[in-house]
């Protein structure tokens, strides 16, 4: 295409030499924008990048990672923890079916022994190619390994929030998601992302944002398995909201 637009522009300037000359300088630009292309497809198209700009990632690769986060998760005190797994499992299982969860966790077995996870390769290989509001459910998702066991530790938090900076989560995000898994008297308030001393409209915005944020319906594009973290999150923040409501006698 390139190469024809040169060649009107030439010929129309300068006639025949322009032509010729318009012709080759077309031809060069249009070869190298097929180098281009081609660099960014990796030649065969299989990374080229959708409409929201980033890469595509095969449902695969997608589970691969995300289990590896799952497995650093499961490790942080030191141990396998099996209720962790059960619960790693139990999502695939209902997300996915038995056949392929059994399937799928056979190469989790191996990433659960592997020694060496490089924790900020993988996360932020995923938050390359996710969107941040699905990086939000997998902290959710990951949140929901560590307290599977009936207690979240400091290690599992400590490296929950590394991950969470690698997937570049703002602080007010995490400390929302983390509130849904500990029993503390402002929890209300971090889950909505908002001080103690805001006002009851100020609460109601919160809530208004949170709804708008968090909705499900927002999630489809997800595995069933975080989908349904999702309307955790979702359910947690109507509780939050609801526990206000309560305390502060506002409707």
């Amino acid at each position: 295409m390139y190469k024809w637009i040169g060649a009107m522009i030439g010929a129309y300037l300068f006639r025949f030499p322009g032509l010729v000359a318009g012709f080759f300088i077309g031809y060069v630009i249009e070869q190298y924008s097929k180098k281009i292309v081609g660099d960014v497809s990796g030649g065969n198209g299989r990374n080229r990048p959708n409409f929201s700009g980033r890469p595509r990632v095969s449902p695969s690769d997608f589970e691969l990672n995300l289990l590896s986060l799952a497995s650093i998760i499961i490790k942080a005190d030191g141990a396998v923890n099996q209720t962790e797994l059960n619960y790693v499992r139990q999502y695939f299982v209902q997300a996915y079916g038995k056949e392929r969860a059994n399937a799928t966790f056979k190469t989790f077995n191996e990433v659960i022994k592997s020694r060496e996870i490089n924790t900020i390769k993988i996360a932020s290989f995923i938050a390359q190619n996710t969107r941040y509001e699905s990086r939000l459910q997998i902290l959710h998702f990951l949140f929901g390994i560590a307290a599977a066991d009936g207690h979240v530790s400091t290690n599992e938090v400590n490296r929950i929030r590394e991950i969470a900076g690698a997937f570049r989560i703002n602080q007010r995000d995490f400390e929302s998601i983390k509130a849904m898994f500990f029993k503390e008297a402002d929890n209300a308030y971090k889950i909505l992302e908002i001080d103690k001393s805001a006002t009851d409209s100020e609460v109601k915005k919160a809530y208004r944002t949170m709804v708008k944020k968090y909705h499900p319906d927002k999630l489809q594009h997800l595995p069933p398995h975080l989908i349904k973290g999702a309307e955790e999150k979702f359910q947690s923040v109507q509780q939050a909201y609801e526990q206000l409501q309560k305390e502060r006698g506002f409707k």
